[in-house]
């Protein structure tokens, strides 16, 4: 997928309302607080209900191509009213609006796919699941909203154009280990078709379930669906408290059998799920499969409205996790957002470890339903910005406050990351964008939000220089390298063998392992390409 691109026009003069399209989906198919300074900071507080809606979005650009927008910006507010006492609405042109994705596994698959030899599929690279594969730097709140940091750095363009790339970090408060939360419900759908007895795939799932399964909290309750060419439940909801050596009995009798029917797998996980319901508990799905789909609803419009409806009526939501060589991604992912859930990717037993010991039960618990993110641009300083990524993540501007559109899952401790290419006008100075977060509070609903704004100064230190934050550094490299998989070019990009020569250095400086894995990624695709 691509980035929408936003340009000032300097012909047209101004337009006559704002235009809507849909942005094409790749698969078929947050502001009342005190304003923060340049990079800085806040929690959400409680948000008044719904706005008025503005007045419309321009169409979505092609890759990196130019869309117009009017001259200035208009005068009245988000709810209607006018004078200085409520934030003015920027002029829709100017402004950026998606639902937040945790979703790591369009990157663990392109490593995979490139460790074996072969490039991925453009269609199967996100760059948003790129930079949000990478550990942030940023603070964290002290409640259960999100803190909001923007920053960012300049970068040579090799146009003549004085572009930056701009850093829009939400993070929310990790969740300790004796932390309360409510038990969880848990329905495993297990993928135990033929495909699946490839060495990394049902064996690395049983590993993993044994692991959990001695990791949950004795009033969890856990169930297992299994599927083939037909779906079969192996465990209804089960209390684990006395029930541990069952549940290691049941995943220690899986073995592979025939064809994928995904559809089978879903709908009854989903009846098992919503059977086994707990009042007060959270209730997942947690989908364990290669997504390879060759029989049953292999369209996955079927799967699709069980899971929406489910979540809808329930708040049911859907954990893919995805394994094999081969991999389904576009319809795992497809599943996991209408799930209002994330996807990510396992191939070894310490990726499978990371999951399912260490975020999964970390995890279950929620900080934030329906998350979406709006960035407004100042007119007075931008001329141009292209958001990296998150092309299916895509809100209509207008849609921002309306809590019936969906947003994002977001758990404790999660960063979400998004990176605009920004280009500024000529000797622009003050403020260049307000970035804000809207959620809704998992137990009650209420919406809440919290904003951060960046000024022109904040974005002048060139992107690769010492004193630049390493992990700005870390997601550039990211996001340039995922652009350049799925054969997008973004404003300051350098050529693949310096990229891996960028990510070495900030693997040597942050002694971070997972970095030092990204650059000799990258330095397979660059033999690839050429």
């Amino acid at each position: 997928m691509t980035a929408w691109t936003r340009t000032r026009s300097a012909e047209s003069g101004a337009r006559a309302g704002g235009r809507r399209a849909a942005l094409a989906a790749l698969l078929a198919g947050a502001v009342l607080l005190t304003g923060c300074g340049a990079g800085a900071q806040s929690d959400g507080t409680s948000a008044d209900g719904a706005q008025r809606r503005a007045d419309g979005v321009p169409a979505p650009a092609p890759p990196d191509g130019g869309g117009r927008v009017a001259e200035g910006d208009r005068d009245d507010t988000a709810d209607g009213t006018q004078g200085e006492e409520r934030d003015a609405v920027p002029a829709p042109d100017l402004v950026s609006t998606f639902a937040l994705d945790v979703d790591t596994a369009s990157y663990g698959y392109a490593r995979r796919t490139l460790a074996a030899g072969r490039l991925p599929e453009p269609g199967s690279v996100r760059p948003e699941e790129f930079v949000n594969s990478f550990r942030q730097d940023y603070p964290r709140p002290e409640g259960n909203g999100f803190s909001v940091t923007v920053d960012g750095a300049r970068v040579e363009s090799g146009d003549g154009g004085d572009w930056s790339l701009m850093r829009v970090g939400l993070a929310t408060r990790p969740s300790s280990r004796t932390a309360e939360r409510p038990p969880a419900a848990l329905t495993f759908v297990v993928d135990i078709s033929g495909s699946m007895a490839e060495p990394g795939r049902l064996d690395l799932v049983k590993e993993s379930l044994a692991i959990l399964t001695d990791q949950l909290r004795d009033d969890d309750s856990l169930a297992v669906v299994t599927f083939s060419d037909e779906a079969e439940t192996r465990l209804p909801m089960t209390r684990l408290a006395g029930n541990r050596d069952r549940v290691h009995e049941v995943v220690a009798s899986l073995e592979p059998t025939d064809s994928t029917n995904v559809e089978a797998g879903v709908s009854t996980g989903y009846d098992v799920a919503v059977e086994g319901r707990r009042r007060g508990a959270n209730n997942r799905v947690v989908l364990l499969s290669d997504a390879l789909a060759n029989t049953g609803e292999t369209e996955a419009d079927a799967i699709l409205e069980r899971i929406g409806s489910a979540r809808k009526e329930f708040g049911i939501t859907l954990f893919g996790v995805g394994v094999g060589s081969e991999y389904g991604d576009q319809l795992m992912e497809r599943l996991t957002n209408r799930g209002d859930g994330h996807t990510t990717y396992v191939s070894t037993p310490a990726q499978a470890r990371k999951v399912f010991v260490d975020q999964l039960p970390a995890h279950i618990e929620l900080r934030a339903r329906d998350a979406k993110a709006q960035v407004a641009f100042d007119p007075g300083t931008v001329r141009e910005f292209r958001l990296v990524g998150y092309e299916n993540r895509h809100v209509d501007d207008e849609d921002f406050r309306d809590d019936r559109v969906d947003g994002g899952e977001v758990g404790p401790g999660h960063a979400v990351t998004a990176l605009y290419a920004v280009r500024l006008e000529e000797g622009a100075s003050g403020h260049v964008a307000t970035a804000t977060v809207r959620w809704l509070d998992p137990r009650t609903r209420a919406p809440h939000e919290a904003k951060g704004t960046v000024a022109a100064d904040r974005l002048d230190d060139d992107l690769w220089a010492r004193g630049t934050p390493p992990r700005l550094q870390i997601s550039a490299a990211a996001a340039y390298f995922a652009q350049r998989l799925r054969g997008a070019e973004t404003p300051g990009a350098p050529r693949l063998a310096d990229l891996a020569e960028r990510a070495d250095g900030l693997a040597r400086r942050t002694e971070d392992a997972s970095v030092r894995q990204l650059a000799e990624s990258i330095r397979g695709a660059d033999r690839l390409l050429d």
